[in-house]
């Protein structure tokens, strides 16, 4: 399995919002809107920054307060990673647009 997928599936890993334009108004249209986020694993060398296509089924927002830029949002989305198929599942404090995360492997992709 590739090294990278197979370090950030274990354990939790420091996450931030990534993307073009990482702000609290982008990631709530991109979660709510747009349903495909930019998540940034920083603890690789130079930060890995993931497009995941969001799972509504799977996402919680329940404690996230857009408004008030407060709250945890659960994050959760698949994505193919150097031919892996993995879902990204990460919680980010609204404040900060820092977290927690880590890969799940779905399925390994063989060419």
């Amino acid at each position: 399995m590739d090294e990278l997928v197979q370090r950030l599936s274990q354990g939790e890993h420091p996450v931030t919002v990534g993307g073009p334009k990482p702000s609290l108004e982008e990631l709530q249209k991109r979660v709510g809107d747009m349903g495909y986020v930019f998540i940034k694993f920083t603890g690789t060398r130079g930060g890995t920054d993931l497009g995941v296509r969001v799972d509504k089924q799977a996402t919680n927002l329940s404690q996230a307060n857009f408004a008030q830029a407060s709250g945890i949002a659960h994050i959760e989305g698949t994505l193919t990673l150097n031919y892996v198929k993995v879902r990204c599942v990460a919680d980010i404090d609204l404040a900060t647009l820092n977290g927690n995360g880590h890969l799940a492997v779905l399925e390994e992709v063989h060419l």
